[in-house]
């Protein structure tokens, strides 16, 4: 599952941010990145999927 989510990541940011943490303050920070500077909010995805597989047990 966090093969896809890192894909997503790279390819639509906002969708895997939505998969790994829902409709919350970092999907709309993702989503704004994403809109203004694709780079960046491709780089916030990818942390919140990393992030999320560390703490996930």
């Amino acid at each position: 599952m966090n093969l896809i989510r890192i894909i997503l990541a790279i390819f639509l940011p906002p969708v895997a941010a939505f998969l790994t943490v829902g409709l919350g303050l970092q999907f709309w920070l993702n989503l704004l990145l994403t809109i203004f500077f694709f780079v960046p909010g491709m780089i916030h995805a990818l942390w919140l999927v990393v992030q999320n597989a560390k703490t996930a047990p």
